[in-house]
Order: C-alpha cells, then sequence, then structure tokens
C-alpha cells in the first residue's frame, strides 16, 4: 500500500515537534520579559497562546505560582507539552488546550496574563491584542513577540517573504502605537538577541530537516519544503540588521 503523502502542514508539525522551541527565542529572554511584569505573586490566571510544545509555558510556571494554559493549534505540540508538564510535576497547574488564538475558550475578563512567543502576527499583531484585550482583567499584562522592522530600510525581499508566509513586518514605533490604540499602556519592548535565531532555532530545526530528507528520499514536497526553510536561514544571515523578532508588553487600561 501506497504511504500518504506528506502536506506542507504536516512536515511543518513533524519538523517541529521534536523542537523545543518552534520559533526564535530563548529562556533568558522569557526571563528577560518577565521582569517587567511586578509581583509574580498576583498572576494567578496565565495563558500562552500559540504555545508550541511549551518551552516557553514551563518557564513561565517555573515563575509563577498560579495556572498556566498553553493553547495551539497543533494537537502534536499540545500532546508534547502536557507530557512534559507531567515529567516536571507541574500538571495541576499547567494544561495544554487545543485551540485559536482567533477563539479563545476563556471567560472574558479571567486572565491577568497573556503570552505569546512568536505566534500573534498568524492573526494580526493589531487585530490580535484587540480581541485579546477583553479576556483580561483590568491591569492584566499582554506580551507578545512579532517580528518587526528595526530599521528605516525595508528590504523588498524581506517583505515579500513574511508576505508570502501570512504575515507583515511594521516598525517598532508603529507597534506600540498599535498597541495602545488597543487599550493598554506601554510597558517595554526589545528585541531579541541573534542568538535566538540561530543557536536556539535555525540549527536544532536544521538538524530536523536533514531528518525529513532521510525519511522521504526523493520526495519532491519535502524537498521543496527543506528549501524554503533554509532560503529563510539565508534571507535571515543577510538581512538580519533590519528585521527582527521584538518582545512587546503592555497592560490594560
Amino acid at each position: 500500500m501506497e504511504s500518504k503523502q506528506p502536506s506542507p502542514i504536516d512536515l511543518l508539525v513533524e519538523a517541529h515537534a521534536g523542537l523545543e522551541r518552534q520559533g526564535p527565542g530563548c529562556a533568558e529572554e522569557t526571563g528577560r520579559a518577565l521582569a517587567f511584569l511586578g509581583d509574580l505573586d498576583l498572576i494567578a490566571n496565565a495563558a500562552d497562546l500559540g504555545c508550541g510544545t511549551g518551552a516557553q509555558t514551563l518557564l513561565l510556571a517555573q515563575h509563577l505560582k498560579g495556572s498556566v494554559v498553553g493553547l495551539d493549534l497543533f494537537p502534536a505540540f499540545v500532546d508534547v507539552l502536557n507530557g512534559q508538564a507531567c515529567e516536571q510535576g507541574v500538571a495541576d497547574r499547567v494544561r495544554g488546550v487545543v485551540g485559536s488564538m482567533d477563539d479563545l475558550p476563556f471567560q472574558r475578563e479571567s486572565l491577568d496574563l497573556i503570552w505569546s512567543e512568536g505566534a500573534i502576527d498568524n492573526i494580526g499583531f493589531e487585530r490580535g491584542l484587540a480581541y485579546w484585550h477583553g479576556f483580561l482583567k483590568q491591569g492584566g499584562y499582554v506580551a507578545v513577540t512579532c517580528p518587526s522592522w528595526l530599521t528605516d530600510e525595508h528590504p523588498a525581499v524581506i517583505e515579500r517573504f513574511w508576505a508570502d508566509a501570512g504575515s507583515r513586518l511594521d516598525s517598532v514605533a508603529y507597534n506600540i502605537e498599535a498597541l495602545q490604540r488597543c487599550g493598554y499602556q506601554f510597558v517595554a519592548a526589545f528585541a531579541l538577541p541573534e542568538t535566538c535565531w540561530t543557536d536556539e532555532y535555525f540549527t536544532p530545526r536544521e538538524a530536523a530537516l536533514e531528518g525529513l530528507l532521510r525519511k522521504y528520499p526523493g520526495n519532491e514536497t519535502v524537498e521543496a519544503f527543506v528549501a524554503d526553510n533554509r532560503h529563510e536561514v539565508e534571507l535571515y544571515q543577510e538581512y538580519k540588521q533590519h528585521y527582527g523578532y521584538v518582545f512587546y508588553l503592555g497592560r490594560k487600561r
């Protein structure tokens, strides 16, 4: 019997399910962002949206005494998070659920913190912040990373790449203004360092891509998927001074 041909979405999940992170980021920068949130003991209910396999979700649980719900569209990622929560003995406070960032399963004004690393641009920075605002308690925090322009020069090849990926890049200043338009007091913004892309994401992902090529020899869909991912690395190496992921933190007014 002929085996099922993997789709690009299948390959996306397969390539990333075994990675600690599904996008640029690291424990140090997650901790740096948390330091802006004041008394963490006051955060009783947090949600990590687009959590992937939950590296940062579990880090949140290490710093917070309250509960953390990780939400992601892909069941394979959520399964990894729930398994790791059990292994680390925090399953009583950390729970992964399958769901969409633009259709949240939470009660209105029930969350003290909404966290999201490398995911909000999938639904749009301003759209996501406006929608999520209603789920935060008064004075609750939002902390997200989003790809952004870091210089006034915006190379067209980078603009096309992110547009083709279903996203867009805006300047840090524009995004701060958008955050404020959505009803948040601006708290902080800072760019992730290059190592969050290279050491924490691209290097382990490359090993996973090599694994796909070995598993599916001669498969054109797999080869195209791998080529697209490697093209992203090449673009970053050439144009990294112009763009990057930026952490944005705000507090509900």
